[in-house]
């Protein structure tokens, strides 16, 4: 895997120290359980896998040296890089400006921008009518391309089902950066719908079926669909893809229900002429973090902290995964973590941050699941877990529990 050149404030010797003990035992990643750090009074269960992604450092990397070789150069990012407030509030304090925000509202018109200017495409990739936006104005939008190698392996794959005369299920947030530039690029040569969750895939199915009206699909998927989608041609070939920060195993439930939807129409014998196995768009990151999420509920914990952004898609899933077991504050930084009576942290029901008080159980120890999203910095995790670390009083050492590890592990 390559290595990034990123900032080191980005970086943590002790997160990264577990992460090296934990690779060279399980170089290939067939343990997905969890790593027991034991300070004593309280112990904590660390994810697998968590953290920076090969997309979010290569995006990184991409950013910081744009800003460096480019010195007195205006300089603005089409949205946000990436879905964590503090490496965003970063390059805002490097003078990089956002053109939109996450949900595509205009903040500086394109009438603002000129050919001198460098605009830097984020991680989650853009639509093909941005990117004719900047050729018109003279920029290039190819130069400063930091687009994660997963996504375009998914509108790779989307054009190849177009080009078979397949149409494209996106599973995906419609609103969401990356599922409107899968897409537009999808949309290039075949027609697309998109789909949020099982719930919208059965009433999808049931069209298809005929058991729903076209006038049904047009009203519910309104906003949803490619321009000209004809119902009752198009939705006789499809196959499925997905926004890579999806759960995986809802992609894979979605495209396991219209697969059989199209079994009940077309029959066994038809079904490969109907419905193509795009299994090949999973992103691996997305896949690692929520396996590792698996392996961590495993384990009997009292309450779990999940560390990212608040709009962050993969991190929320990971909260999901972590609700419906047990206790989950959802927190973008260690400031969050008030004292040791209060912690403020994000209601993904509600939308909203919500305090919660004596959320530190009257036990010992205290047993606490810590994990991150992939955008999420190490040095993040390491500050959550440092905070916590401080309401308990005679704890081990990090040096001693650092060691603990190496004899467990090595």
């Amino acid at each position: 895997m390559k290595k990034f050149n990123i900032p080191g404030f980005y970086r943590s010797p002790f997160i990264t120290k577990i992460k090296e003990v934990r690779k060279l035992n399980d170089p290939r990643k067939s343990d997905y359980s969890p790593l027991l750090l034991d300070f004593g009074p309280v112990r904590f269960y660390i994810a697998r896998h968590f953290g920076f992604c090969y997309g979010v450092e290569n995006a990184i990397e991409i950013s910081y040296r744009t800003v460096e070789e480019n010195p007195g150069k205006r300089i603005f990012l089409l949205s946000e890089m990436i879905h964590n407030p503090g490496v965003n509030n970063e390059l805002l304090s490097r003078g990089v400006k956002f053109i939109m925000d996450a949900s595509g509202r205009q903040l500086i018109s394109w009438d603002e921008l000129n050919k001198n200017d460098i605009v830097i495409i984020p991680a989650f990739g853009t639509t093909i009518e941005i990117q004719n936006k900047l050729n018109e104005i003279g920029i290039d939008p190819y130069k400063y391309n930091t687009t994660c190698p997963f996504v375009e392996k998914v509108w790779n794959r989307s054009y190849q089902l177009g080009e078979n005369n397949y149409t494209v299920i996106v599973h995906g947030k419609y609103k969401h950066e990356e599922t409107r530039a899968t897409f537009s690029h999808s949309s290039r040569n075949a027609p697309v719908v998109i789909v949020k969750n099982i719930e919208e895939t059965r009433i999808l199915s049931s069209i298809i079926l005929g058991e729903k009206s076209e006038d049904e699909f047009y009203s519910f998927f309104s906003g949803k669909y490619s321009k000209g989608f004809d119902v009752k041609k198009d939705l006789n070939r499809i196959g499925v893809v997905n926004q890579t920060t999806m759960l995986a195993a809802e992609t894979q439930a979605i495209a396991d229900y219209l697969k059989n939807t199209m079994l009940k129409k077309f029959g066994g014998d038809e079904l490969k002429e109907h419905f193509a196995d795009t299994k090949d768009t999973l992103c691996y990151a997305t896949n690692d973090n929520q396996e590792a999420t698996y392996g961590l509920l495993e384990k009997d914990a009292d309450f779990a902290v999940v560390v990212g952004g608040y709009n962050s898609s993969n991190t929320s899933h990971i909260v999901e995964l972590c609700e419906r077991k047990l206790k989950t504050y959802f927190v973008s930084s260690s400031e969050k973590i008030i004292s040791d009576n209060v912690i403020s942290h994000f209601d993904l029901n509600k939308k909203v941050e919500v305090m919660t008080e004596n959320f530190l159980p009257s036990k010992s120890p205290v047993d606490i699941i810590l994990t991150s999203g992939a955008s999420c910095p190490d040095a993040v995790v390491d500050d959550v877990l440092q905070k916590l670390l401080t309401f308990f009083t005679g704890t081990k050492s990090m040096d001693d529990v650092l060691m603990e590890i190496g004899k467990d592990n090595i």
